[in-house]
């Protein structure tokens, strides 16, 4: 059965794509049975590991809308183990055609039901918003990853994050828990980051993974080039820092 776990964090450019791409991958080459659904609409998920998005068959929208089978958009990728439920700028329509849908944030929930045996692990992959896409991965989620970037105004927004967490849990999924804080984008040449990382230990304990995802430019290729950097860049510092994390996940 599935451990399924929502990215979240409504700031864009954190890194939840990156850590999605990435710890999925770890995950897969560990031997869990991985699953990433991009419910973003920017599907850059499904582009960083070189489905063309422009181009689908099947997406996650049509699932959504039409209730197929979740399985119809389940893409392998050229990792062994790791699929994806890639998305387009389509999604973004979502909200507006579920509009009068009463049990429009369970969509997702009971799409993936039929298929958490097949896998180990489900990764959703959050937009940076807390609307219906969020809410629909928060719902179907058992746990919450936030990756936090080392920058000035990382703890802002956290607490509307957190509060919608507990709304959540609060009215629509009890089970829902923290999985943790991950440090992203950390420059060991400044001071801020070092500040940034004291600040978030101090505030959160031990919710914080002790893994620190480092700012680095491998990081920043690879979705270009279709691949996790496992693959692109396996001994660079961001590949043996994502590993670290879905190592941690696992044990």
């Amino acid at each position: 059965m599935a451990k399924v776990m929502a990215l979240a964090n409504q700031k864009g450019g954190v890194g939840k794509t990156t850590t999605a791409i990435n710890t999925g991958s770890y995950l897969a080459e560990l031997g869990q049975k991985t699953l990433i659904i991009d419910i973003d609409p920017q599907g850059n998920a499904g582009s960083g590991l070189g489905i063309n998005i422009y181009d689908l068959k099947t997406s996650l929208y049509e699932a959504l809308i039409e209730e197929i089978p979740l399985e119809k958009a389940i893409y392998h990728t050229s990792v062994e183990n790791l699929d994806v439920i890639p998305s387009n700028i389509e999604l973004s329509g979502l909200e507006v055609d579920l509009m009068d849908d009463p049990n429009r944030d369970q969509k997702l929930l009971n799409l993936i039901r039929p298929i958490k045996e097949q896998y180990d692990f489900i990764l959703i992959d959050c937009p940076p918003s807390l609307g219906l896409l969020t809410l629909n991965a928060l719902c179907a989620a058992e746990s919450v990853l936030i990756p936090l970037q080392c920058e000035y105004f990382a703890l802002e927004g956290l607490t509307q994050l957190l509060k919608v967490i507990r709304l959540v849990q609060k009215s629509k999924n009890p089970n829902l828990k923290m999985e943790g804080i991950v440090l992203t984008m950390y420059d060991s040449r400044t001071r801020l980051s070092a500040q940034v990382v004291q600040d978030v230990k101090e505030h959160f304990g031990k919710q914080v993974f002790d893994v620190i995802i480092p700012r680095n430019v491998k990081l920043s290729e690879a979705p270009s080039y279709g691949e996790p950097i496992g693959k692109y860049d396996p001994l660079s510092a961001g590949a043996a820092a994502y590993k670290k994390l879905a190592r941690s996940l696992v044990h």
